[in-house]
């Protein structure tokens, strides 16, 4: 276990307890505020619920936006090689669950490289049209289907078609594929894990999507095509091509991320132009002038990832907290989205809000979001065509998923006229 020369007594604030991270936003934006104010790099016990027994003696929390994005931005102090959640993992199941999301320069830059360009605004403009008709379909089968759930009819669907049509998954496997996606970030959470212990819970769900991955690799080895799969499998890295491993990770990675934060944002966002609805009929009066200021509001408002961890790689300090080599800093994205020190009257949702240098797709640095374009094109398509077509739609209290790491929505009740 990591002991620190100096005693350090561990901050009131509960952000280490999975109650905590079961409470709404709003109650847990109370607690930030109160560190942002008075104790923005705090120490707490290691997080409840630990996948493993966590070998350090506690964690920092870093709370205001100016620090997160110092920590974002400085890799060469701050590490994302040991793990980026608030658990110690597997050492082989923490490679396979965040690829080079767990990775620093060089290394990180030569692979995100490898499937950067499939994601530049250019190749994203290649697509427009698909997302557009895959999104007119949605809002089609919507009306069709009358009062449901919105993250089942609605949220889900977009962004891991959208993925899944990028990588070449065959038809067949893509409900697996969903549900295993959705396993890797709801194991903390009871009811979804269904009474299968966290570690199990999430290790079959990383399996599944490695399986999923490497079948794919294999057969576009044998029949390539013009998709991502095929422009990773005939890649090269050091001049190695990529193990099945390695092509699996990818895999994994781009499946969660290409999914949870987009599919969180669409629930988050419908109900706050539920809640605002002044916002709502702003947006209304010149979406397309209005809709690319306010999608940066949107991933502000929901700040889909709440929490990213850097391992310290030297004795150094962050806004006067002495920091050592091997401590574990955990950056609170949510938090940093509501600092008043940044932000105008944070907690209002303002579609017309500019500046807006929210942290939602990362604090910079060379993890800073690589499908935010994708993203944007998505929520841009999805509600112009939900807030013309079905202009009454209205949600009900959604229900939340219990997670450190993932704002999310596991289900809303929307309702409107047929």
């Amino acid at each position: 276990m990591t002991v620190h020369a100096e005693a350090h007594s561990f901050d009131p604030a509960p952000v280490a307890t999975l109650e905590f991270w079961g409470r709404t936003a709003e109650e847990r934006e109370t607690t930030f505020k109160e560190l942002r104010d008075e104790r923005p790099v705090s120490w707490h016990p290691p997080l409840e619920g630990n996948l493993l027994p966590l070998e350090k003696d506690g964690i920092w929390i870093v709370v205001r936006h100016a620090d997160v994005v110092s920590v974002s931005k400085d890799w060469e102090t701050f590490s994302s090689a040991q793990g980026v959640t608030m658990e110690e993992m597997p050492e082989d199941m923490a490679a396979a669950a965040s690829s080079f999301l767990g990775m620093d320069p060089p290394r990180h830059t030569r692979l995100r490289r490898l499937v950067s360009s499939a994601f530049t605004p250019k190749q994203v403009k290649k697509i427009d049209d698909q997302i557009n008709n895959q999104a007119r379909r949605i809002v089609d089968d919507l009306l069709d289907v009358g009062d449901c759930d919105f993250v089942a009819q609605v949220s889900k669907r977009l962004p891991m078609w959208t993925i899944f049509e990028m990588l070449g998954v065959p038809q067949e496997l893509r409900e697996e594929g969903y549900r295993a996606a959705d396993g890797m970030v709801a194991y903390l959470d009871e009811d979804a894990a269904a009474g299968q212990d966290a570690l199990t819970f999430q290790m079959n769900a990383l399996m599944t999507l490695l399986n999923i991955g490497v079948e794919l690799a294999e057969e576009r080895r044998a029949r390539p095509t013009s998709d991502l799969m095929t422009n990773l499998v005939q890649a090269e890295v050091d001049g190695e091509r990529l193990t099945d491993e390695e092509i699996g990770a990818f895999f994994v990675l781009l499946s969660v991320a290409g999914n949870d934060t987009t599919r969180n944002t669409t629930s988050l966002t419908m109900k706050a132009l539920c809640d605002f609805p002044d916002q709502r009929k702003l947006l209304l009066e010149d979406y397309d002038g209005r809709i690319t200021t306010a999608i940066e509001e949107f991933v502000r408002w929901a700040t889909p990832v709440q929490t990213f961890r850097r391992t310290v790689t030297r004795d150094t300090e962050l806004n006067g907290q002495k920091l050592h080599g091997g401590d574990w800093v955990v950056t609170v994205f949510a938090s940093a989205n509501r600092d008043e020190r940044v932000f105008d009257d944070p907690h209002a949702f303002n579609i017309l809000r500019s500046p807006n240098p929210h942290v939602a797709f990362g604090g910079g640095g060379p993890h800073y979001c690589l499908g935010n374009m994708l993203a944007k094109t998505q929520l841009r398509h999805l509600f112009k065509e939900l807030l013309f077509r079905v202009k009454d739609i209205e949600v009900g209290a959604p229900t939340y998923l219990t997670s450190h790491f993932i704002r999310g929505v596991r289900a809303m009740p929307c309702t409107f006229t047929r």
